[in-house]
């Protein structure tokens, strides 16, 4: 079977497939990875990957393409959902023609795609073959791809493509107890990715303290800058614990000089990281949320846009951590996500919900029949 995977060109969209495309491989089928940009970083997962748009950068091109689009976005008065759907309509639009090429020569017997990017949709139905909807998230997937291709109808048709199959499976990874069920939904574990790494000798050792992990993901860091860090800087030193600020390739000379308690790594696996923490302080991506509750930790979520809201809602309601702004990175509340016992329990309860979900693999069988 010969499987073509469709994902929003960022890591935190294209990661959270990587499992089940290992799940598929080691089953004995064909897979590739259609996206553009950092996505494309899903070639150092050993996958196989198609660039649809070369020289594609996410940031740069919606700067240049809808910068007055993305300033609402990110504005302070909150997300409008309908600037959310036009953002998904214009780079699907921008990236199908290349997913479509692609799927073409490729030929797949089954389409993968995210839940934003649809232009995986149109592909498969190009072709008469399946597709599944594979969500990355809290943020519930049926509706938002009904709303986006209710917006596509150009790009269909360019594509000699009437209308798409209303009904479609969705692999969701989300915990059954913090989120709706999907329809059509097909629950599946989420097995964290982050990439491969050689791991410094300290995060093999047992921490000689408490520990609490810092990260802002893959984006956030680059587009808010580093306030929020600052602030916990300027609070760390009045907590009992280690913090590890794990930032990726970002210039952290305007921190100052640090507290003794204080660690910059820049880049480590974020999985094993959590492994060895007490706590996790972050802004709310799908994929670090998910990570924080693999680890059984529990966590401070500071939402800044997107889909984050959703997920630090989900964290706050189901009580396995808390939600808040930058403002919060005080000392008493940074204790408290260390010694919050109820929380703590909360958070552990959920990781062994996720041991309980079905694994990729298990999967495998039901994407084979869907495929015939």
């Amino acid at each position: 079977m010969r499987v073509l995977f469709v994902t929003y060109p960022a890591l935190g969209h294209v990661f959270p497939t990587v499992p089940l495309a290992w799940a598929l491989r080691s089953a004995g089928h064909e897979v590739l990875v259609a996206s553009a940009g950092d996505a494309l970083k899903a070639a150092d997962a050993g996958l196989h990957v198609a660039d649809v748009h070369p020289g594609f950068e996410l940031e740069s091109f919606l700067q240049s393409t809808v910068a007055d689009l993305m300033a609402r976005l990110r504005g302070p008065d909150g997300v409008d959902p309908m600037d959310g759907l036009r953002l998904f309509q214009h780079l699907n639009e921008s990236l199908a023609d290349g997913i479509v090429d692609v799927a073409d020569r490729f030929r797949p017997d089954l389409v993968v795609f995210e839940q934003i990017f649809v232009a995986g949709l149109i592909a498969a139905e190009r072709l008469g073959v399946p597709a599944v909807q594979h969500n990355f998230g809290f943020a519930r997937g049926t509706e938002l791809r009904e709303l986006t291709v209710s917006m596509l109808g150009g790009t269909m048709a360019r594509h000699g493509v009437a209308k798409v199959a209303e009904r479609v499976p969705v692999i969701d990874i989300a915990p059954p107890s913090m989120a709706a069920p999907e329809r059509d939904g097909w629950s599946m574990r989420p097995v964290p990715y982050n990439s491969g790494a050689v791991l410094p000798d300290w995060l093999l050792d047992e921490p000689g303290r408490r520990r609490i992990g810092v990260t802002l993901g893959t984006a956030s860091v680059h587009v808010n800058g580093l306030g929020p860090v600052q602030r916990l800087v300027a609070a760390a030193a009045g907590v009992d614990a280690e913090f590890v600020l794990a930032l990726g390739d970002v210039d952290t000379t305007g921190l100052g000089e640090l507290p003794d308690n204080v660690r910059v790594v820049g880049w480590v696996p974020l999985t094993q990281l959590l492994r060895t923490c007490d706590a996790a302080v972050h802004h709310g991506g799908a994929g670090t949320t998910l990570a924080a509750l693999n680890a059984g930790v529990p966590q401070l979520v500071l939402p800044d846009g997107a889909d984050r809201q959703i997920n630090a809602e989900s964290v706050r309601d189901r009580g396995a951590g808390l939600l808040g702004t930058a403002a919060d990175l005080e000392v008493e509340v940074l204790r408290r996500l260390l010694s919050d016992e109820k929380m703590a329990t909360v958070a552990r309860e959920v990781r062994e919900e996720i041991a309980t979900m079905p694994s990729p693999v298990s999967l495998v069988p039901r994407l084979e029949e869907l495929a015939g």
